[in-house]
């Protein structure tokens, strides 16, 4: 199901995270889950209307090898460009993921 010839971008998978400074103020910031080679099987830009006129916003479908524990909280990191993760797809039994993300992420 996962052809290793087409698995041709790299792609960051990262969770977001708590760290509670000396001060006690509290500090959010991204940290890296893994590493991952990825496959685009779609990739596309919708025009959807926002509050305040037409917008655009990108959406890719990214394949990958199977990897236990990534949620619809974490985001990919792809060509420097964070991107929300909105749905996760299961191929299979365990055999890979299909992470559909949305638009830049801040």
């Amino acid at each position: 199901m996962i052809n290793s010839g087409k698995l041709d971008r790299q792609i960051t998978i990262e969770r977001q995270t708590e760290t509670v400074m000396p001060s006690g103020a509290v500090t959010k910031t991204w940290a890296e889950v893994a590493t991952v080679r990825a496959e685009i099987v779609q990739q596309s830009t919708d025009e959807y209307l926002s509050g305040y006129g037409a917008a655009e916003q990108g959406n890719i479908v990214f394949r990958i090898r199977y990897l236990a524990g990534i949620t619809t909280a974490d985001r990919v990191t792809y060509n420097g460009t964070a991107h929300d993760l909105n749905r996760i797809v299961e191929l299979g039994r365990r055999r890979g993921l299909e992470l559909r993300v949305k638009g830049g992420a801040g």
